[in-house]
């Protein structure tokens, strides 16, 4: 839940769009595809209507009942108040979600584009109408707050309604928040829509063992981890240049959806651009800046690792089109169904009843396995309501690292369903504790492959991995919010040329890389497919403090064995019930302590010692 309203709860993760090349898989069939029935039987199903028809007779009915009602109502009326508005929400969420499912699995189909536009306007309107209610609680003096909170029967809502009170500074009137709603299909949201269908619709051409042929995005991307390193330089090269092909376009949408930003935060009175995201996140501007400033002073972690995967790559120095390449004789591949076993026995090993979880995933078929044209690139898991359970979408080529990626996702779906319990308003985690589980999975993972590997050359090839996804979820993670803090500043005084933009990535990347590697020049086109700065302002800096407090929490796991297995749960199970500093509380960590962020890096530091070890033992 927003402060206002519903958005649909899913993660996308940018990190794991980078999959292992390899020669199209052999295993897809209709059963890898995802069966969506469960919400509704087709696009034209007549429970989708009916569902319409009922939302509408419901909003009017829940409008015309508590509109300019609320500050009148005692504690058990606002309960009542409370149930009936969230059942409303899921029932205007499951049209849209459905068709946010068909969408990202073709992008292309015309039926799926047309029902993904008319459950997303529907929604827009649904949201008007429904605005009035979080208003008028925002609206209540603080003395008829604390009288109707403390009731015991509103227990379940305390954190929802406090939390939705911290924005009354920065909420407009009724009206005017219905017409900045409306707006936005037309503005901000269409250009965001124009952004998703264009990335989804570019196709390349390029040479590859003597053949010129098409490829997607997405298997251009997964050459980043092809054996020859002209391959992967030209495969880069070739996704970034056709991004250059579309600067008018890829230009106007930024800067329209930074100057769209821009003039939200000047009409609500927030003091920075990032001061919203933090709000929602329910941290200090402070401990944000402490986790961006300990990151940067461990730059040279990234450095030095980067210097040790060109000696293994036998290379006097990486371009940044070498970072994640295989290492000579690296050449193991998973079919999907061993991907599965092995992330179920990781997860198994710390709790069976984790494994029963994802393997749910399999069984009801909620999961789209392989790439194909027109479906959307990346992975994510779209954490649906406490109703429904969540779907996963990934994007399998077959290594190591499309594993990782495999216990990534479905770490967030786990979230998901153990978050059940919760009401609907407390459902989805934060932004910061929406990458705990998926995290804590990859962590899972990798040791139980170190664990039960022999050989050292494998071993290597696991921490190589393991480091790389550490430093791609931290240290990569600051640089995007160092260039989005600095394109949102920019933009408050002007346009941002295409140019501009260039040499701001270029800039932020060169203070990561040093003189360790060397960024091909078409890079500065970097910022261009990333799509966290176009969906969701500040989202990044989630995924560095995710990573690190995983860290703080897989040492206290390994410290305090099985007995750690129920405070991670009650923290995955409380969804959004918990703000992230109390979170970690229950697991006695205290983010506000000067030495915490330190720690994460320690362990990264610890990683790299290992893998020296193993290098030069």
């Amino acid at each position: 839940m927003t402060a206002l309203g519903y958005s649909l709860g899913f993660a996308i993760d940018t990190i794991h769009t980078l999959k292992t090349w390899e020669e199209p898989m052999s295993e897809a069939t209709p059963e890898s595809r995802w069966d969506l029935t469960t919400l509704y039987t087709a696009p034209d199903a007549p429970e989708l209507t009916a569902d319409l028809e009922e939302t509408k007779l419901q909003a009017a009915a829940f409008r015309s009942d508590y509109s300019g009602n609320v500050a009148g109502l005692d504690a058990a009326d606002l309960l009542t108040a409370l149930v009936r508005y969230e059942a409303l929400s899921e029932l205007i969420a499951k049209p849209q979600l459905y068709a946010h499912l068909l969408f990202a699995s073709d992008s292309g189909d015309d039926v799926a584009k047309c029902l993904s536009q008319q459950t997303a306007e529907f929604g827009n309107l649904m949201s008007r109408e429904l605005l009035f209610f979080n208003l008028e609680i925002m609206a209540l003096s603080d003395e008829a707050f604390a009288a109707v909170s403390a009731d015991p029967a509103l227990v379940p809502y305390g954190h929802h309604l406090g939390h939705l009170r911290r924005f009354t500074p920065h909420t407009l009137t009724e009206r005017e928040e219905q017409l900045l709603t409306l707006k936005s299909l037309s503005g901000v949201d269409a250009f965001t829509r124009l952004y998703d269908e264009l990335s989804a619709s570019l196709l390349y051409r390029m040479e590859l063992d003597g053949v010129e042929r098409e490829f997607t995005g997405e298997e251009l991307l997964s050459m980043l981890h092809h054996p020859d390193a002209i391959v992967r330089e030209r495969a880069f090269t070739t996704f970034l240049k056709k991004h250059e092909e579309q600067e008018i376009v890829l230009g106007t949408v930024f800067n329209t959806a930074l100057l769209d930003h821009s003039q939200e935060i000047e009409l609500r009175g927030y003091d920075s651009p990032m001061a919203p995201t933090n709000l929602g996140n329910e941290l200090s501007a402070k401990v944000v800046a402490r986790l961006m400033e300990i990151s940067e002073q461990n730059y040279g972690l990234a450095r030095e690792y980067f210097e040790l995967k060109a000696r293994l790559l036998e290379l006097p120095k990486l371009k940044n089109s070498d970072i994640y390449a295989p290492l000579p004789g690296a050449d193991k591949k998973f079919n999907f169904t061993e991907a599965v076993e092995l992330v179920k026995s990781a997860f198994r090993q710390f709790s069976p009843a984790w494994e029963e979880i994802i393997t749910a995933f399999f069984t009801d078929r909620r999961v789209d396995i392989y790439p194909r044209s027109g479906k959307s690139g990346g992975a994510f898991c779209m954490g649906m309501t406490p109703s429904f359970l969540p779907y996963v979408l990934l994007n399998y080529t077959g290594n190591l690292r499309d594993v990782a990626t495999v216990a990534h996702e479905l770490g967030h779906g786990l979230h998901f369903v153990l978050a059940q319990k919760q009401r609907l308003v407390n459902y989805h985690p934060c932004l910061p504790l929406a990458e705990t589980a998926s995290v804590f999975g990859e962590m899972l993972l990798t040791r139980h492959l170190l664990d039960t590997e022999s050989d050292p050359g494998v071993k290597i090839e696991l921490l190589c991995a393991k480091i790389e996804d550490i430093i791609a979820t931290t240290f990569r993670q600051n640089v995007l919010t160092r260039f989005e803090e600095r394109i949102h500043a920019e933009r408050s005084e002007g346009l941002l040329t295409s140019t501009r933009l260039c040499d701001l990535w270029w800039e932020e990347n060169g203070r990561l890389y040093g003189d360790s590697v060397e960024m091909i020049e078409p890079y500065r086109w970097g910022w261009s497919y990333i799509s966290h700065f176009i969906h969701a302002r500040f989202y990044c800096y989630s995924y560095t403090f995710a990573e690190l407090l995983v860290l703080s929490l897989y040492g206290k796991y390994r410290e305090e064995g099985a007995s750690f297995i129920p405070v991670l749960e009650e923290i995955l199970s409380g969804g959004g019930s918990r703000s992230p500093v109390d979170a970690a509380r229950l697991a006695g960590i205290d983010l506000e302590e000067p030495g915490f962020w330190q720690k994460g890096y320690d362990f990264l530091g610890e990683l790299i010692r290992e893998l020296k070890g193993l290098v030069e033992g």
